[in-house]
């Protein structure tokens, strides 16, 4: 049998992860899952190559704050 996992999120939290999903095309429960099967980057080379295939996309940007 598989383990439930339960997390309190804000209303704010729960926004962003309903977006989220409806961009990536799954559920919020499937989201989730992937978000946790994901692969952790652990040196800069893996958040580079990570970051490669997004380089030039105008739908990302870092603000100044």
């Amino acid at each position: 049998m598989s383990a439930i996992l339960t997390v309190r999120l804000t209303p704010e939290e729960k926004r962003i992860l309903a977006q989220r999903s409806r961009r990536a095309g799954v559920k919020k429960a499937t989201f989730v899952r992937q978000l946790i099967r994901e692969i952790p980057f652990e040196t800069a080379r893996d958040v580079l190559r990570d970051l490669t295939p997004h380089l030039g996309d105008e739908r990302l940007r870092i603000t100044r704050r």
